[in-house]
């Protein structure tokens, strides 16, 4: 019994052991890892922005600001983009929650008249060759795909099968409105942003 009682204590201590080891190991791995998670995440909201605005000289990134709309139940992220000075558009971090797997996260670029200068999908998990192609489709310009340069406000930007004027990508209409669905709510917070910014009034 006594050696048995030693032999469960031993036990216990390696497993106490074992235990704070890999805990401490975790923490070390998350301290390394945290920094250049955090800064790969800067450079891909810094490149998406260069590639979807039109020229600017200022950092949009350091100058984004978080804008509350109505109803919605998080912030959404803007990136104004300035030229000598002078606002030359803003890209909007946006998302839905209807896409076919879960939440899809956009960020899309307006110029001063709310057109549609670029998108830059930043997250999802919709099903691979299928809408996953929203990150090319809708800056095609075959038939009515391409939503660059057109503007939420003059344009019924709704998937043709809910009688819109874009073409959703083939077998994944759910994808396709969720993307669209995203771009409203980015436009609507672009407008807000403007209102209470830059008194754009697009």
């Amino acid at each position: 019994m006594g050696r048995f009682k030693e032999s469960l204590w031993g036990m216990l201590l390696v497993m106490v052991a074992f235990c704070g080891l890999s805990g401490a190991l975790l923490a070390w791995v998350h301290v390394l890892t945290t920094e250049p998670i955090g800064q790969a995440a800067v450079k891909q909201r810094i490149d998406a922005v260069a590639d979807i605005l039109p020229a600017f000289d200022n950092n949009p990134v350091d100058e984004g600001v978080s804008v509350d709309l109505d109803g919605e139940p998080r912030p959404l992220h803007v990136y104004p983009a300035l030229r000598d000075g002078e606002f030359v558009g803003a890209a909007v971090e946006s998302y839905s929650s209807e896409g076919f797997s879960g939440d899809i996260v956009v960020m899309y670029g307006f110029d001063v008249s709310g057109n549609i200068t670029g998108y830059r999908v930043v997250s999802h998990a919709e099903t691979p060759g299928l809408g996953a192609k929203m990150e090319q489709w809708f800056r095609m310009p075959e038939g009515r795909r391409s939503v660059i340069g057109r503007n939420p406000v003059a344009d019924n930007l709704t998937v043709a099968k809910d009688g819109g004027d874009v073409d959703g990508i083939t077998a994944a209409t759910i994808t396709s409105r969720a993307f669209l669905d995203a771009l409203h709510r980015a436009h609507e917070c672009f407008k807000a942003y403007c209102e209470t910014y830059n008194n754009q009034g697009v």
